[in-house]
């Protein structure tokens, strides 16, 4: 699935760039009015309305804001799963009872990430989720999802795969970011849905 060649990761790098240029120039004010638009158009999401498990994760900087969205899932009753980077870029999971329960992890030269300070509950936790929230930089017209760049969402999408789980794959991203193309490489998978602040387009993941 998708283009092969020593030129496809090459690419994602510069697209990849380009968008994450274009999200250091959003202020504050721009990320938490997206963010309560986001927990807001969610709920138009089928999968989301219905879920008792949500596997999700704690934007930072100028990515689309989750916390909202994250309590308005858990004032729903939903069991909102969040990662731990782990020292290979695997993810571990933790539960989030509410923003108490997050605590500020410094990952060596990386960026300091907010994660669940509570019991860890094992990569295979991820495997329980109705919904798995992606985070990204880009979709396309297929539901082709551009990701980081860091590979540890390819380890849970392989995770959940080699269990046989079948969660809704969503990602959270602003209008802009919804591309009619982005370059793929054939271990990429699509989505079933992106939320953006304007509405939610599904795709025949």
């Amino acid at each position: 699935m998708g283009e092969k060649g020593p030129d496809v990761e090459p690419d994602k790098r510069a697209v990849r760039r380009r968008f994450l240029a274009a999200r250091t120039a959003l202020t504050p004010a721009d990320v938490t009015k997206a963010a309560s638009a986001f927990a807001e158009r969610a709920g138009e999401l089928p999968e989301l309305a219905h879920a008792r498990t949500v596997a999700a994760y704690v934007s930072m900087g100028g990515e689309p804001g989750t916390l909202p969205l994250l309590d308005a899932l858990r004032a729903r009753g939903v069991r909102v799963l969040l990662p731990v980077l782990l020292d290979d870029n695997d993810l571990d999971w933790g539960e989030y009872t509410g923003p108490d329960s997050l605590t500020t992890v410094q990952h060596g030269g990386k960026m300091a990430l907010l994660e669940p300070a509570g019991e860890r509950l094992g990569p295979q936790a991820v495997t329980t989720a109705d919904v798995v929230l992606l985070p990204g930089v880009a979709v396309d017209a297929r539901g082709m999802r551009l990701g980081r760049g860091g590979g540890s969402y390819d380890r849970v999408l392989a995770r959940l795969e080699r269990a046989g789980a079948r969660p809704a794959l969503v990602v959270l991203l602003y209008d802009t970011e919804v591309v009619p193309r982005v370059p793929v490489e054939p271990h990429d998978r699509p989505v079933h849905a992106v939320v953006t602040p304007s509405g939610v387009r599904r795709f025949r993941a």
